[in-house]
């Protein structure tokens, strides 16, 4: 077997996190910290999602990355010096200008300290004052710094400010060798904070559970019966639906996904696991949800028995008793009994065409779902790209090979319609 590139695993997952922020600009602002190598990932992965990206650094974050470094990922020279003659005017306020969002990345202690305070004594002080957009930071420092009462007073006052979102500091091992809180948020979470706040915000208030990923049911302590889902689509619309603004709670099987920004995430094994999580989130009289989203390949039949111990190998032949699992999205329908929760369904067949389509449009009216996205299982399973044709009661509409993430965001904009009706 291979094994994963986690520079690879990264570099997917900052470019997915970055999602729909092609065409924005974002400053990028490096203080002096040692985590300020970690900026430089930060800008190559907005870059590569087709940020314009304005790099600036303090005079002291020049002893941590070199601003040669920053130039030739970004295209674009530092700005360090609030009287820099490159831009035209007052430099912060010329950069703030042409920012859609500031992204201060570390962000000191003594940084914090300044802009509770309001003050603009250097640029990126000033430039962060100055805003036109959102303001995002993204704290590193000693765990004794992080826990100091000042700090902490400081953190106070920037939240009641509303002006500033802070990204972390995470539990982790810091610079010094030492463990707990101060550790800077990973390149992937603050690239997706920087998305989630750029993003359209239409389903602010929403509360959307989404189920992704296979269902896993045992045999015997070491054997099961399972399908090739890799839990990618839906993790795409609990991530697109979060960074749109909605309460997301994300009922998973079993993936190797990390979980998305801003969702809560239940993780679960067997169809009657998923089965139970789905109702607590939803609540019994289904109240607790405005949509749900059922993108997991749950399994249609479980083993009537679990073994208690290893089933030894005899004879040529052996056979399973199965039983059928309920109908997760089916007990739902039945169910409700106005328009909501929107209930979406996914049905995933060897079958293409027309036939595709009258098989999802049959699981729509036996299922009483609103919409159905139907795709095909070939090239699909583990892919980051689908071509899927949704249906609804009035028609059906293909969707040419797209992204996962892209037809997350035609799925949301369908339900946030039916929300509105």
């Amino acid at each position: 077997m291979g094994e994963i590139d986690p520079c690879a695993a990264t570099a997917r997952l900052c470019v997915s996190a970055a999602h729909g922020l092609g065409g924005r600009a974002v400053a990028l602002c490096v203080t002096g910290s040692v985590a300020a190598y970690k900026a430089v990932e930060v800008a190559r992965f907005l870059v590569k999602s087709g940020v314009r990206v304005q790099p600036v650094m303090t005079v002291s974050a020049a002893r941590f990355v070199g601003p040669v470094t920053l130039a030739g990922i970004t295209g674009n020279r530092v700005a360090v010096d609030m009287w820099d003659p490159t831009f035209p005017g007052e430099a912060h306020v010329a950069l703030a200008d042409n920012a859609d969002l500031v992204a201060i990345v570390p962000a000191t202690a003594d940084i914090l300290s300044r802009l509770a305070s309001g003050r603009a004594d250097d640029l990126v002080t000033a430039l962060a004052l100055c805003a036109r957009g959102p303001v995002l930071a993204a704290p590193a420092m000693h765990p004794r710094m992080w826990e100091h009462p000042a700090t902490q007073r400081n953190v106070s006052d920037i939240a009641a400010q509303k002006r500033v979102t802070l990204v972390g500091p995470v539990v982790g091992d810091v610079a010094s060798g030492d463990f707990g809180a101060g550790r800077m948020a990973d390149p992937a979470d603050i690239v997706a904070a920087i998305a989630a706040l750029l993003s359209p915000r239409d389903l602010v208030g929403l509360r959307i559970v989404v189920t992704a990923g296979p269902t896993l049911e045992d045999i015997d302590p070491v054997r099961f019966l399972g399908n090739h889902s890799s839990g990618k689509m839906g993790f795409a619309i609990a991530e697109r639906a979060a960074a749109r603004g909605a309460s997301v709670t994300l009922v998973s099987g079993p993936v190797v996904l990390p979980t998305p920004y801003a969702v809560q995430r239940i993780d679960v094994r067997s169809a009657t696991g998923m089965q139970g999580a789905l109702w607590e989130a939803l609540g019994r009289d289904l109240s607790r949800a405005d949509a749900l989203i059922m993108a997991a390949a749950v399994a249609d039949y479980r083993p009537q028995e679990i073994r208690q111990d290893k089933m030894k190998k005899s004879g040529e032949r052996i056979s399973l008793e199965l039983v059928k699992n309920p109908d997760l999205l089916a007990e739902v329908g039945a169910r409700r009994a106005g328009k909501r929760p929107v209930l979406v369904g996914f049905a995933l067949e060897t079958q293409s065409g027309q036939a595709l389509v009258e098989s999802a449009r049959r699981k729509l009216e036996e299922k009483r779902v609103d919409l159905v996205v139907a795709n095909e299982a070939n090239g699909t399973f583990g892919a980051n790209d689908i071509a899927a044709t949704i249906v609804n009661a009035g028609g059906a509409e293909a969707i040419p090979r797209t992204s996962k993430l892209s037809l997350a965001d035609r799925v949301l904009d369908r339900v946030h319609a039916l929300l509105q009706t």
